[in-house]
């Protein structure tokens, strides 16, 4: 094994790690990652994130496909504060669950897309592509879709109707956590979604696996009781991973990034800005940097100021045009 003194040698082709979180439009995050009043100061919400993060990931593109004129109205806040900001954004439900996943389980003979769907998609991918916004469409399935031959015939469909991006698939039952799929998914330059969720049944478990120059790791938080049985889905976000539990998680992301080009590490543990404190742990955890945090989010989180200091002001101070490089 490599020692430390090592790895942070330079190296030819240094790898980028870029820290955000699942989505950035929360009501219960006004006065805790962003200042209390924002729509009194005409600040979007992504003009404040962007100074802290060098990604998001699209949420509501998983409910319904994004309108061009929203892609293009986002694509021009993050460009003012931080120029090599990218999104990642969720394909729509309808090609990845079925109508009613909520009472029945999902597989191919369940998922009804229209060629509408894939129309009305495309358009606000195609503005983020074209703007060199877009660092990964995430496929996301729901715990119900086993590896089947019938669900990987129709995953291959989708993986070629969506070609033109960067792809990266998550699934969440542990029967597609095998060396053909790994192969498979290395074949077609698909990026296998490593992801942190309770493990609960056939869940899927921790993994490091890195099949195309993207990497993409999700945490979700290991709220064991409220993930199937709760009655507001914001409980099951309801989850703050403390510094051991993210250690684990430092160790993978390290290993993972230096086999990729480019990681994303995405908190999608989103209540009351849990996702923005783990977040930024995890990108001073991995820095070995202070980073900077929105002085709500230290007050309301104290634990955090181990790992970040306020910014300057109530705005945010710009973030650096510069991705961490680690080698």
């Amino acid at each position: 094994m490599e020692s430390t003194a090592q790895l942070r040698m330079p190296q030819t082709h240094p790898y980028s790690i870029r820290f955000g979180t699942a989505g950035w439009s929360y009501k219960d995050w006004e006065g805790i990652f962003y200042p209390s009043g924002m729509q009194h100061r005409k600040l979007h919400p992504l003009e404040y994130l962007a100074r802290f993060f060098d990604t998001t990931e699209i949420n509501t593109s998983f409910y319904g496909p994004v309108k061009a004129h929203l892609a293009k109205l986002w694509c021009r806040k993050v460009a003012a504060v931080n120029p090599n900001f990218l999104f990642t954004a969720k394909l729509y439900r309808a090609f990845t669950h079925s109508p009613v996943a909520v009472v029945g389980p999902t597989s191919a003979a369940t998922i009804r897309p229209t060629d509408e769907d894939e129309a009305r998609t495309r358009e606000g991918l195609d503005v983020l592509a074209n703007e060199g916004r877009l660092g990964a469409l995430l496929i996301q399935f729901p715990i119900s879709f086993k590896n089947t031959s019938l669900n990987r015939e129709y995953l291959d469909r989708l993986l070629r109707q969506f070609i033109d991006y960067p792809r990266a698939v998550e699934v969440r039952d542990s029967s597609w956590d095998n060396p053909e799929t790994i192969a498979a998914f290395a074949q077609k330059s698909v990026a296998f979604c490593n992801i942190d969720q309770p493990l609960l049944g056939r869940s899927l478990a921790p993994t490091e696996h890195v099949t195309a120059p993207i990497a993409y790791v999700r945490l979700h938080g290991r709220n064991y009781d409220q993930w199937f049985d709760s009655d507001n889905r914001n409980d099951r976000y309801n989850y703050l991973y403390n510094e051991r539990e993210l250690a684990g998680w430092k160790e993978r992301i390290e290993n993972v990034a230096q086999k990729a080009e480019t990681t994303y590490v995405i908190t999608n543990n989103h209540f009351e800005s849990k996702a923005g404190v783990n977040a930024l742990e995890l990108k001073a955890m991995i820095t070995g940097k202070r980073v900077q945090a929105p002085p709500t989010l230290l007050q309301n989180y104290p634990e955090l100021r181990k790992f970040a200091d306020p910014v300057d002001d109530d705005r945010g101070s710009q973030a650096s045009p510069q991705l961490p490089l680690l080698a």
